[in-house]
C-alpha cells in the first residue's frame, strides 16, 4: 500500500486560476492542474492507494467553506482531507469541535501563507486544543519559494513550540518538508529525534542524498510519504523512496503503515 500525505486540491472552478496564481508566485511548474479528479488520476497511474489533501485557510472567513467541503469528501475517492483553521479563528473551540465531529484527521498550518509565526501563542493555543481533541497538527515547516525573504517556521521555532507544549505534542504534530523544507543541514542538527513525524513532501528530488540522511536518523517510525502533487510527482517521489535501499519493514512505515495510524485507515491484509 501506498499513501501520499501530503497533496492539495482546488475546487474545479477555481482550479485553474489558483494554481496559475501560486505558480506564478512561487515560481514553480505544476505537475497536474491541482483537480480533485487529476490528483485520483496520478494516483491510479503511480499506483498510488490514498492521498490525503491539505486545505489552507488564508483569511479566517474561508475556513467555514473549506471544513464543510473537506467533511463532505473526505474519504471519497480514497482522498481523506485535514481541515483549515486560521491563527486570527474567531472561535477555535467551535471550529476544532466541528472538525472533529466531521471525521478530519486534524488541521493544517501554513505560517507563511497565513503570515504568522509557528512560535507565535495564537498557534499554540490552537495546538494545545487540538491535540486535547486528538487531532494532528501538519504545518508547513521552512523555506517556501513564494515568501523567499522570511522563514516562518524555523526548526527553533518548532523547538520552542515543544517546549511550550512539553509531552502535549509528542507525536501528534506533522512537520511538512522534512522538518524544515530546503533547511537539511539545520533539521540535522535541530530536530533528529525530536517526538515529531515528518512529511517527506517537495524535497526529495531537490536533495535526494540529504533527504535519505533526515530519514535515516530520524528513523522510519515518524517518516510520512508525501510528493506535494500536483507541485512534484507521486511516481517519482515513490521510486526515489525505493531507490534508497531501506528494508521492507522501513518501507511499508514510511509508504503506509505510519499514516495508517493517524488515517485510522484498515483495510485488509495491509491493515494497521
Amino acid at each position: 500500500m501506498i499513501i501520499d500525505f501530503h497533496t492539495h486540491t482546488f475546487p474545479d472552478a477555481i482550479a485553474e486560476k489558483t494554481i496559475a496564481y501560486l505558480s506564478e508566485k512561487g515560481g514553480i511548474t505544476p505537475c497536474r492542474d491541482g483537480t480533485l479528479g487529476s490528483l485520483t488520476e496520478t494516483m491510479r497511474q503511480s499506483g498510488t492507494d490514498y492521498s490525503v489533501s491539505l486545505p489552507i485557510a488564508t483569511l479566517p472567513r474561508q475556513e467555514r467553506t473549506i471544513n464543510q467541503t473537506s467533511a463532505q469528501l473526505n474519504g471519497k475517492n480514497n482522498v481523506f482531507f485535514a481541515g483549515a483553521i486560521h491563527p486570527d479563528c474567531a472561535d477555535v473551540d467551535a471550529t476544532l469541535d466541528y472538525i472533529r465531529d466531521s471525521g478530519l484527521f486534524g488541521v493544517k498550518f501554513h505560517p507563511d501563507y497565513q503570515g504568522v509565526h509557528f512560535d507565535d501563542p495564537r498557534y499554540i493555543n490552537i495546538m494545545r486544543k487540538s491535540f486535547e481533541r486528538g487531532l494532528y497538527v501538519i504545518t508547513h515547516a521552512g523555506f517556501d519559494p513564494a515568501f523567499p525573504d522570511h522563514i516562518h517556521c524555523t526548526p527553533d521555532m518548532v523547538l520552542n513550540v515543544l517546549d511550550e507544549l512539553r509531552g502535549e505534542a509528542d507525536d501528534k504534530l506533522i512537520l511538512a518538508h522534512l522538518g524544515g523544507c530546503f533547511m537539511p543541514g539545520e533539521v540535522l542538527k535541530k530536530l533528529i529525534g525530536a517526538p515529531v513525524y515528518m512529511d517527506t513532501a517537495a524535497v526529495l528530488s531537490h536533495d535526494p542524498e540529504k533527504s535519505r540522511e533526515i530519514i535515516t536518523r530520524h528513523g522510519a517510525d515518524r517518516i510520512l510519504f508525501a510528493s506535494d502533487s500536483p507541485w512534484f510527482s507521486q511516481r517519482e517521489y515513490i521510486e526515489i523512496i525505493r531507490s534508497y535501499g531501506f528494508s521492507k519493514e522501513d518501507e511499508d512505515k514510511i509508504f503506509y503503515k505510519n499514516a495508517c495510524k493517524i488515517l485510522k485507515i484498515k483495510t485488509g491484509s495491509a491493515s494497521c
